[in-house]
């Protein structure tokens, strides 16, 4: 019963409204509404602001769901240990990733699934870097490739995957298409289409221009790298991607990618899971995976310049 009642808790806290809450749980508000307040006699203070409608969680309950989310994320790890133990491991792997760093997902998942065939992966792969770390620290998901050189403390573990650099994306009819490489004040004088200023992929493509003396202004702003590549095959603007995209995309016809140079910038990419132990069977399986596999050398295998 202790587990429902953390659990109804929990969604509470995350959907912010007693109906959505008593729906993800597949049970009736009463239902939910009755079992939060038989948690809330059983400790003996109050969780949750009553009104006509949901008020919040008070102080406490502000507290006791960060505890319930310890003690759920520790009881389904423990049921997949004893799984793993049992039959190998088997369940649902969750993996956030930062867009600029989701190309290179499959990197991982592939020889994971192959290791563990009675797993499935679950992505979500448009997380900000913020909140990415944020689902990890309450055990939302069970690991997350983003950034590492931004907000990763003491409390995560991190295994380094690859250098993100960067390549212009530019019409092949455009006279820089025609170059080895391209500067980054080059750049700045096309009409751009960059990913929108509030996500890291995008600040740290400001820091760079910035070095240079430049501020970019971009003509078009997106979430998606994918929206990157349409707007650039319409010949009107052009973009700066990661370079581990062209794993995904390779080069379009009609397009071109020119590597970026002075300055010649990376950006460390990293598996980041929780640093707790034992931890989640989940996310200590994968990051051997990561630790097994060399995502930095397939992606060097890229051509240096491509287009069609």
């Amino acid at each position: 019963m202790l587990f429902r009642q953390l659990e109804y808790l929990v969604a509470l806290a995350r959907e912010r409204h007693f109906a959505r809450a008593a729906q993800s749980c597949y049970v009736s508000q009463p239902a939910l509404s009755e079992a939060i307040r038989k948690l809330e006699d059983e400790l003996d203070v109050l969780l949750v602001r009553r009104g006509r409608t949901y008020g919040g969680l008070t102080p406490e309950g502000e507290r006791i769901v960060l505890w319930a989310q310890r003690i759920l994320a520790d009881r389904d790890a423990l049921k997949d240990e004893v799984d793993a133990l049992r039959t190998g491991l088997s369940g649902r792997l969750r993996i956030g990733s930062v867009p600029t760093a989701s190309g290179a997902v499959s990197l991982l998942t592939a020889p994971f699934c192959t290791a563990h065939p009675l797993v499935t992966v679950e992505v979500t792969a448009d997380l900000r870097s913020e909140e990415l770390l944020r689902r990890l620290r309450n055990f939302e998901i069970d690991a997350g490739i983003t950034y590492l050189s931004q907000g990763i403390s003491e409390n995560f573990q991190t295994v380094a995957l690859y250098e993100e650099r960067y390549v212009l994306l530019t019409n092949a009819a455009d006279e820089l298409s025609r170059r080895p490489t391209a500067t980054w004040a080059e750049a700045s004088h096309l009409p751009l289409c960059l990913l929108t200023a509030s996500m890291q992929g995008r600040r740290v493509l400001d820091e760079v221009f910035a070095g240079v003396g430049l501020q970019p202004m971009p003509r078009v702003e997106t979430d998606s790298v994918a929206s990157l590549f349409a707007h650039v095959r319409t010949a009107q603007w052009a973009s700066i991607v990661p370079y581990a995209w062209l794993h995904v995309f390779g080069v379009p016809h009609g397009m071109q990618a020119v590597p970026l140079v002075e300055p010649d910038h990376t950006a460390p990419i990293g598996l980041v899971t929780a640093a707790r132990e034992p931890g989640s069977v989940m996310a200590r399986a994968l990051l051997e995976t990561a630790r097994r596999t060399d995502t930095a050398a397939v992606l060097e295998s890229l051509p240096h310049h491509a287009g069609s």
